[in-house]
């Protein structure tokens, strides 16, 4: 993809879950809404590059879907033989391009709807909102491709048969529904800062957003603890993006990282965030998860980093949710404190979990162990098990180069 392209989608993934709010204020079918999105957004990537960029790039889009949306009314009511003059009497020009709220937050919060499962509302988001391919949601969920397609057309089902309100909730409704938008901000942004799938390690146009809508979420809920932590989650891991990779692209791990490229100023605000929240009680689990990034980020080195501390933080998360993949980051920061033997008997443990069976980051982090534990043999084996694995190719490519070591002569 080249720089042009790369600008086109970034701002189109930007605009879409606006369109979609506008749209879903006007006409509250969220199922069409999308759909008409999607041509729209399918009509400026043909249109676009070869008539230039709009001047409003969002109402050129709103104009477009709310088209869709009204030509696919007249049909319906022609099919069913009955006029339905309020329904087509929407013109494109009357929608309104700017909104009193942020239509992404609004959208967020209808998605994470109480009448949704949790599960459901997280993944219906995250394709509205994040717009995350289903394999890639499905993969966060630890799921197949199929299950998660299921979930979503149900999820919209629900959305359609509710008469679900297009808008902000009254204060004292948000608690039933932050622990899914803050999953799903979570999800979001994992995505972005370590892309699942593809050529490239990040995807910025991702965890950006998922760091704006954080902070708007923040400052809706200030004495919220658990919106505070994820901010500073976000912060303290984003800081590090810049020496996550090399010049040609590639993965470099946390141990090699040059950390004079660290974003200073990010780590500085999600330190003051934590310090700020951490003291007023009711600690969750993504004010511990930046509790540990703040311990990796204010080390100077590798080597000075508070492994104890980080192993004391990680008990208490492991205790709060039922989460294979901090337990598989538990073992091995236990490895790093205890020795590689006591990391490879948490994995026996961690293995029997179904979600986990034959998924690569079980691999790699084995080989990881393996090759700790100076066992190259059966290390390389797991470094080429999990390449095989993944769908990301720079961490494909990083597993097949510590796998090529380990074949070199000790």
């Amino acid at each position: 993809m080249n720089a042009a392209d790369a600008s086109l989608d970034l701002l189109l993934r930007r605009e879409a879950p606006e369109v979609l709010g506008a749209l879903l204020r006007r006409f509250r079918n969220f199922a069409d809404a999308e759909d008409a999105v999607q041509e729209a957004l399918v009509a400026a990537t043909a249109q676009w590059p070869r008539d230039g960029i709009p001047d409003n790039p969002r109402a050129w889009l709103i104009r477009v879907a709310s088209n869709k949306m009204t030509d696919a009314l007249r049909r319906e009511e022609a099919r069913k033989r009955r006029e339905s003059e309020a329904a087509v009497e929407t013109v494109s020009e009357k929608l309104p391009l700017i909104e009193a709220e942020d239509d992404t937050l609004l959208l967020l919060f209808l998605c994470c709807h109480p009448a949704l499962t949790p599960s459901s509302a997280i993944a219906l988001t995250l394709r509205a909102v994040g717009g995350l391919t289903t394999a890639e949601i499905a993969n966060a969920f630890f799921v197949p491709e199929a299950t998660m397609a299921q979930r979503i057309s149900r999820a919209k089902q629900t959305v359609k048969s509710s008469g679900m309100r297009f808008e902000m909730p009254e204060r004292s409704q948000w608690n039933d529904r932050l622990r899914s938008v803050l999953h799903v901000l979570y999800l979001i942004f994992n995505e972005g800062y370590a892309s699942s799938t593809g050529p490239e390690l990040t995807r910025v146009e991702l965890s950006g957003e998922a760091i704006r809508l954080a902070r708007l979420v923040r400052e809706r809920l200030p004495t919220e603890p658990e919106a505070a932590g994820l901010l500073a989650l976000m912060l303290l891991t984003d800081a590090r993006r810049s020496a996550r990779t090399g010049s040609a692209g590639e993965l470099i791990p946390l141990s090699e990282q040059d950390r004079r490229l660290w974003n200073r100023a990010l780590i500085e605000e999600g330190v003051a965030l934590l310090s700020e929240t951490l003291p007023k009680g009711g600690v969750g689990p993504y004010q511990l998860q930046a509790a540990i990034a703040a311990v990796h980020d204010e080390a100077e080195t590798w080597e000075q980093t508070d492994w104890p501390q980080i192993v004391a933080l990680y008990s208490l998360l492991v205790r709060i949710g039922d989460n294979p993949m901090v337990r598989l980051n538990y073992a091995v920061a236990r490895a790093m404190v205890d020795g590689p033997s006591t990391g490879l008997n948490m994995l026996e443990q961690i293995e029997k979990d179904d979600r986990l069976t034959e998924h690569h980051r079980l691999y790699a982090v084995r080989a990881h162990l393996l090759e700790m534990a100076g066992d190259r043999r059966a290390a390389l084996e797991y470094y080429e098990r999990a390449a095989g694995g993944t769908t990301s190719l720079p961490e494909r490519d990083y597993l097949l180069t510590r796998a090529a070591r380990l074949r070199e002569p000790a």
